[in-house]
């Protein structure tokens, strides 16, 4: 019969594993991280605000970091199936997510099993842009100009109408039913596996309405196949002048929006972790870049540190809470 090694002997074994890991901590923390690729995983279905973002982002951070940064959209849950893959994946920087409001402070209290925790299971890096959101209703179907109007209708017929989202708990979802709490309307929720799907739906007047950023709304809103009725931000948007804020419609304390920011798994070494938050800020900082991302009317969150982007991450969860049950909103 093979025994277990004594208290001594199980004590050097511990230490001598501790001296072989010992190496490849100190080479991480000492700069020689990364030495092979880094995957960046996407909880949403392709041609969503992540997607864009990420993909603008992976180049120059490729460049900053001396290894390629491929991009992998891995959909599900409400961005939590992606999300929760790095919660598990190994913490050594070469697999991280680009999580959002929807996949933290929202599921948290959304999801009444989730299978990670926002706060201790993901080690929070750096925030990447901050989301407007915006109302937009479809053409088809009928001739609604303006918010009265489309109150009117909601309340005229009783969960007679629909709205989209990118999937169960994302912020439009949440987003949506809050809307309609402040407006004392109902109306039946679909989600889809992404934006792109979303927007199709509302276009072809399957969906009445939906949340989402503006800068992927504004063509919809040009080609008059959909119509944006407010902004959720203090001032209009640039993108859509002609469009009034939340505050200018009558919903000065409505608030919804989003963010996105690069997550990793737990226990993430500092170095590497402060390796990335600077790669990030620095790819926010470049002119071509942070051009086009105020173009599209999400501005970079720059000079974060890891310390507060993760304060920032657990407030989230506490604001969100009472939102999320007051919506009525519930994935068991």
């Amino acid at each position: 019969m093979t025994h277990p090694p004594s208290l001594p002997r199980r004590r050097l074994l511990a230490g001598t594993a501790g001296l072989l890991a010992a190496p490849a901590i100190v080479r991480a923390q000492g700069g020689a991280w990364p030495t092979h690729g880094i995957r960046v995983i996407l909880p949403f279905a392709t041609g969503g605000g992540t997607d864009v973002t990420m993909r603008l982002l992976a180049p120059k951070l490729s460049a900053l970091l001396g290894q390629s940064v491929v991009v992998e959209n891995r959909p599900g849950a409400g961005s939590t199936v992606g999300t929760d893959f790095v919660a598990k994946s190994a913490p050594d920087g070469y697999t991280l997510v680009l999580a959002t409001l929807s996949s933290t402070g929202i599921a948290a209290t959304l999801y009444a099993n989730l299978p990670y925790d926002p706060v201790r299971d993901l080690t929070a890096i750096a925030p990447t842009v901050f989301i407007p959101t915006s109302l937009a209703i479809t053409n088809r179907g009928w001739d609604v100009q303006n918010l009265d109007q489309f109150v009117a209708a909601l309340k005229a017929k009783p969960n007679g109408y629909s709205y989209g989202s990118s999937g169960i708990g994302t912020t439009g979802h949440i987003a949506s039913t809050n809307f309609l709490r402040h407006v004392g309307a109902q109306a039946e929720h679909v989600p889809y596996r992404g934006a792109g799907a979303s927007f199709t739906a509302l276009i072809a007047g399957e969906t009445q309405f939906t949340h989402d950023i503006p800068s992927l709304l504004k063509p919809y809103h040009d080609n008059g196949d959909a119509r944006v009725l407010f902004v959720n931000q203090p001032e209009r948007s640039p993108l859509l002048p002609d469009v009034p804020t939340a505050a200018e419609v009558g919903l000065p304390d409505y608030k919804a929006y989003s963010w996105y920011g690069l997550f990793g798994p737990a226990r993430m070494p500092e170095a590497i972790v402060n390796r990335l938050a600077k790669a990030v800020d620095d790819a926010l900082a470049d002119p071509e870049i942070a051009e086009k991302l105020n173009g599209m009317g999400t501005p970079p969150m720059r000079n974060w540190t890891p310390a507060r982007f993760a304060k920032y991450v657990a407030d989230e969860v506490v604001t969100w809470a009472p939102l999320v049950r007051a919506s009525g909103a519930r994935v068991e």
